[in-house]
This record gives C-alpha cells, sequence and structure tokens, in this order.
C-alpha cells in the first residue's frame, strides 16, 4: 500500500496526465513530463511514450532521467519491440527478462540494443481512451541491490504492481490526449460558428444599408453584393464590409 506521501504525489500526476484543455497545450512537452514522472514513480532506469500526434505520425517524448538510453531503445523499435507490440495490439506487454533467450527471439534487435545498454527486464502498457490506442508506455528496468532474482528482474508480485500502476498512469495520460483533442475540435468548431454568424450580420446589415438608400427589397440589394461579389471573384463577407465602410459606390456596385 502506498504511504501518504506516495498516494499524494501519485494522484497529482494522474490530474496533471488528464488536464489537458488548454489552448497552448503542447503534445510533446506534456508526454515528457509524463514519462519523467512514470520514470520517478516506478522507480526504473527511464520511460518513454510512442503516440500518434494529430496528424497521425508517430512519435517519440521520453523522460529526463534515462532520457538517452529511452530514445535510442524507442527508436530501436522499427520493427520489433515491446511498445511497438502494445501499441499495435492495444493489450499490456508484461515484464519481460531480456536476458533470456526468448527474449532474443520475441525481439532480435530491440534486445541486442537493450542488454548493450544494461537493461535487464522492460514492459509497456497502451495509453487509451475507451477503446482507442494513442500510444503506448515503455519501461526500462535494471538490476536492484535487494528483492529481485540473479538476473535482476523484479519479483513476480512487484512484477503485477508495477504493471498496474504503469497502466493507470497510461490510462490517465490516454484520456488527457483524448480530451484535448476533443477540446481542440471544439473550439475550432466554436470559432468557425462565431465566424459564419459574424459574416452573416454583416452581410445582412449591408443589405438594410443597400435597401434603404435605394428604397427597394432586401432581395434587390442582396442580388446586387452577389453579382458583385462573382465579378469580382470576391466572398460575400468582404463585399458587405466595403459597403458598411463606404469604400464601394453604388455605380462599381450595380456594374
Amino acid at each position: 500500500m502506498l504511504d501518504r506521501t506516495s498516494a499524494r504525489r501519485l494522484a497529482q500526476v494522474l490530474v496533471e496526465a488528464a488536464d489537458t484543455a488548454a489552448d497552448d497545450f503542447d503534445a510533446e512537452r506534456h508526454l515528457r513530463r509524463f514519462s519523467q514522472h512514470c520514470a520517478e514513480l516506478l522507480g526504473v532506469l527511464g520511460a518513454g511514450v510512442m503516440y500518434a500526434d494529430a496528424g497521425s505520425a508517430v512519435r517519440l517524448a521520453v523522460s529526463d532521467k534515462g532520457g538517452e538510453l529511452a530514445q535510442d531503445l524507442l527508436e530501436a523499435q522499427a520493427t520489433d519491440g515491446p511498445c511497438l507490440e502494445s501499441y499495435g495490439t492495444g493489450s499490456r506487454v508484461p515484464p519481460v527478462r531480456l536476458t533470456t533467450a526468448d527474449a532474443l527471439a520475441r525481439w532480435p534487435d530491440f534486445t541486442k540494443r537493450a542488454r548493450a545498454r544494461g537493461v535487464v527486464a522492460t514492459y509497456a502498457v497502451p495509453l487509451r481512451a475507451r477503446k482507442r490506442v494513442l500510444g503506448a508506455l515503455n519501461v526500462f528496468t535494471a538490476p536492484e541491490p535487494n528483492g529481485n532474482r540473479p538476473d535482476g528482474s523484479p519479483q513476480e508480485g512487484e512484477d503485477d504492481s508495477a504493471l498496474a500502476l504503469a497502466q493507470a498512469l497510461a490510462d490517465a495520460a490516454g484520456v488527457g490526449l483524448h480530451n484535448h483533442r476533443a477540446y481542440a475540435q471544439y473550439r475550432d468548431l466554436s470559432q468557425q460558428l462565431q465566424a459564419a454568424l459574424t459574416s452573416r450580420i454583416r452581410i445582412e446589415q449591408a443589405k438594410g444599408i443597400l435597401a434603404e438608400r435605394w428604397r427597394t427589397e432586401l432581395d434587390v440589394a442582396f442580388e446586387a453584393l452577389r453579382r458583385h461579389a462573382r465579378r469580382e471573384r470576391l466572398v460575400m463577407d468582404v463585399v458587405a464590409g466595403m459597403v458598411i465602410e463606404g469604400a464601394l459606390d453604388d455605380a462599381t456596385l450595380l456594374g
């Protein structure tokens, strides 16, 4: 069970990971900080996230702690590796001892590079928002002086606890990414609707000005605006603004 200080720290990290509804949100900076929190809370060599940005390009974000190692091992997973596997399947990859022949057969390129880096075990969990996979968190561990097997990998109970904690952190990060993308979509839609409303108001105002000046119907004024816009290849909103500002005389407007 976590002590109060650790529990408070974990709660802060979970809230920060999900708190992404901001105009100045930067996914890479956010996930680098998240990776650092994971490395600290899990007590590992380093950690990193492989994720897809809004344009569906795959990007990497790593912890400051062991950042060079994490960057190298994430980049090594072009064809195989725990992070790539978790990202592709949307499932956890429980702790794997990289000192075994099974690990070498499963991820040959990654395992060789990780061994050379002094990594003895690794695991990965998906960043999910409901059923949608947005990325994966990869964790790299080294031998500890106490409580581990001779090969340096954690005990089974520690494996389960670390994996559950990593998944909880990754779930919060996944929700955060999803929330920001939804926020950005609604913000953009709101701006588009506001722009359309403002444009409509200007056009109605210009119609009223012309109809009163010409003592005619609103439809006649609207047709005059539209014909001029087509002739000059301008949008209606621009023509309406010119009428409101007095920058378009009747002779020009009527062609």
